[in-house]
């Protein structure tokens, strides 16, 4: 007795009959034929066909995403970071058996057919009858390529890239249309080069220039038969054909790829033979990339130059934009750091406090007059593991950095300018007691802080009278608290804003009381070293930058920040600031700081417990500023174990200065010495602070 089984809905006829309706519509676009609306299939059609006239005439490529090079300013490499590792050749860069291999097993064809390959289509609609799957594909190499550029246009965006991949009707008709479209537009050797650029090879390489020096530390041009015939059996399934983690599935796939090689004629039976008999020899270059790489400390102004690039709008109009250019890559950063001095700058940071110590030195030098950072670093090493950090601590917070330091006395050089440039003469003399109330003051807002609280110096026989010059050798407080108060805070916070200083390195409002010129605010090494080079360039304040130059994979140079240069104060201003700081290092607190046979003109700063301590100050040709700070959780420096040493007594003078010292006397070595141009003190003697 014989009995009638009904057919699944998922059954072998079903699916055959949607590929066959798929593949014969494709096949029938590709040679512009239109298909009647019969039934089902032709319904189908006609709304597939609907779709494809739907879509857009011109299909866009994007930019490849590639690895983008970072340089110092003698054009040396500082790091290589990349979104995705690739490196984009043109197709006399790649070698021939390269591009043989990749044809002749995934599209062998592919010179022959136009974007559709109908035999290939039926030979895949065969092949999946017989399996009961859909065990092949009839995508030709340009409809993948297609479907590589939808994938590279989702760039990270996982959901984007899944989207990309499904394999839907829809998808396919608009892989279709745009395959079409090249296959007018652009030679097969170009669609092919293009798609060697774009397609992944797993370990993190895209393109096959990327997989040539991952898998083997050779170039795509110099690849060898065995060598080819891998990476072009990697593609179709790069996690399950990786040699590193699966080399007997790799080899399988490898010698499939000879043998298809010998069966089209682009080997010799024996080539292949040769070829297959060869294990696979790899000679794996790991991926070493993004700012942990860089050397001499770099990796902190690595870091900074990647935050300029995707937050100045010089690098374009949105946040988006911005990011997009960094991911896409390719690019050549040519920036301001100066090997020899970001050397001295590294040397000195680590030898006077160790990457284990709970202290942390930290310094930034800039070039006066033209705003550019030559070095750049800390005493921490950059990176994730213990005793690293990723935060640089000589920036803000919107730059990838920290919260900042009070700054203590090295803010009242600023306070000195502000007076000055009201009129205030450097003969100005106050009684300046080891103690006293804060004087009453009144900020830009209108707030008043009536006479309160208390001031006082640092060693109670520290007291006056005493002028401008003398105050500031000895880091007189009482002095300076009432210069603030006769300059009117308002017209300090004015000057610090001229100089670059309008926030707190965490984003907050600068905090604009009496105790501002005690440096109670928390600013950077960045920041004051930039204060200190515009007294050097003589009251002319310039934008700190660290790019020169950036250039596109298509060689198209990129608009890059400027330093906008302007004077914020005289010169006879700057140049009477130099002489009274010039004082501080010959006989007051910053003597431990003063160079050998070279001008020098600097400032010290201890807060209050000593917390932190710093060193500001410059020479003609530049200006720098240090400081050292517990940065694990900020307590009293004094009895620490800093660089080798139990410190006794911590003061800006004696801990950050030779920090300074032998940061700049490293950067400036083998270099003449220049002169600082300074004005006439009044006559007044100094006793050592």
């Amino acid at each position: 007795m014989s009995t009638t089984r009904s057919r699944p809905p998922g059954s072998l006829l079903t699916r055959t009959l949607r590929f066959l309706g798929v593949s014969v519509l494709a096949g029938a676009m590709a040679a512009g034929i239109a298909l009647p609306a019969v039934g089902l299939l032709g319904l189908g059609a006609k709304n597939a066909a609907e779709s494809f006239n739907s879509l857009p005439d011109v299909f866009k490529t994007p930019p490849l995403s590639q690895a983008s090079q970072i340089y110092d300013a003698d054009g040396g490499l500082i790091a290589t970071v990349y979104d995705r590792d690739r490196t984009v050749i043109p197709g006399d860069q790649i070698a021939p058996v390269m591009r043989k291999a990749l044809v002749d097993i995934e599209d062998n064809r592919f010179y022959q057919h136009g974007a559709v390959d109908l035999q290939g289509v039926l030979r895949a609609l065969n092949k999946n009858a017989a399996s009961g799957t859909v065990a092949q594909g009839g995508s030709t190499l340009t409809q993948q390529y297609v479907k590589n550029v939808f994938v590279e246009q989702a760039g990270s965006d996982q959901k984007a890239v899944l989207e990309a991949q499904r394999q839907t009707l829809g998808r396919k008709i608009q892989e279709l249309r745009y395959a079409i479209e090249l296959e007018q537009t652009l030679p097969k050797d170009q669609i092919l080069t293009n798609y060697l650029n774009i397609t992944f090879f797993g370990e993190q390489a895209y393109g096959v220039e990327a997989a040539a020096e991952r898998y083997f530390s050779v170039h795509a041009k110099d690849l060898s038969l065995p060598q080819a015939a891998l990476l072009a059996g990697i593609v179709q399934s790069p996690s399950m054909y990786d040699p590193v983690t699966n080399a007997r599935l790799a080899k399988q796939r490898r010698d499939t790829v000879l043998t298809k090689m010998a069966q089209y004629g682009s080997i010799t039976a024996a080539q292949a033979q040769q070829a297959i008999s060869t294990p696979i020899k790899l000679q794996i270059s790991k991926p070493r990339q993004g700012c942990i790489t860089a050397q001499q400390g770099e990796g902190f102004f690595c870091d900074y130059v990647h935050h300029v690039v995707v937050t100045d709008p010089a690098f374009g109009k949105t946040a988006t934009d911005r990011q997009a250019l960094w991911s896409r890559g390719g690019l050549q950063i040519h920036t301001t750091l100066a090997p020899k001095a970001q050397k001295a700058l590294q040397q000195s940071v680590t030898s006077h406090a160790y990457t284990t110590d709970d202290a942390a030195a930290v310094m930034s030098l800039v070039q006066p007059g033209t705003g550019k950072i030559v070095a750049m670093g800390q005493s921490r090493d950059y990176g994730l593991g213990e005793n690293q950090t990723e935060i640089n601590l000589n920036v803000g917070t919107d730059m990838g950095g920290g919260l900042g330091f009070p700054t203590g006395s090295t803010f009242k050089p600023i306070v000195a300018a502000a007076a000055l440039e009201k009129g205030t003469t450097p003969d100005q003399s106050y009684p300046a007691p080891y103690s006293m109330p804060w004087p009453a003051m009144s900020d830009c807002s209108g707030n008043t802080y009536p006479e309160n609280g208390e001031v006082h110096n640092d060693s109670p026989s520290l007291t006056g009278p005493f002028a401008m010059p003398d105050a500031m050798a000895q880091s007189v407080n009482t002095y300076f608290a009432q210069l603030e108060a006769d300059t009117g805070l308002c017209d300090v916070s004015k000057m610090a804003n001229a100089l670059g200083i309008t926030q707190q390195a965490g984003g907050t409002k600068l905090q604009v009381v009496p105790s501002l010129t005690l440096g109670s605010n928390d600013l950077t090494p960045l920041e004051m070293a930039n204060v200190y080079a515009t007294f050097a360039n003589h009251g002319t304040y310039c934008t700190p930058v660290a790019i020169t130059s950036v250039t596109k994979p298509d060689g198209a140079d990129v608009r890059v920040p400027q330093a906008h240069c302007h004077q914020v104060m005289s010169t006879e201003t700057a140049d009477t600031v130099t002489a009274m700081l010039l004082g501080v290092v010959q006989d007051g607190t910053g003597k431990p700081a003063g160079l050998t046979d070279r001008d020098s003109a600097g400032k010290t700063g201890t807060t209050d417990e000593s917390k932190q301590v710093w060193f500001a100050g410059y020479t003609p040709e530049l200006a720098g500023a240090a400081v050292v700070s517990d940065t694990r959780s900020p307590r009293d420096l004094d009895g620490q174990s800093i660089g080798g040493e139990t410190v006794g007594q911590a003061f800006g003078g004696t801990l950050a200065g030779p920090v300074w010292r032998d940061s700049i006397e490293g950067a400036l070595a083998g270099q003449p010495a220049g002169t600082l141009t300074t004005t006439t003190l009044p006559g007044e003697s100094r006793s050592d602070g």
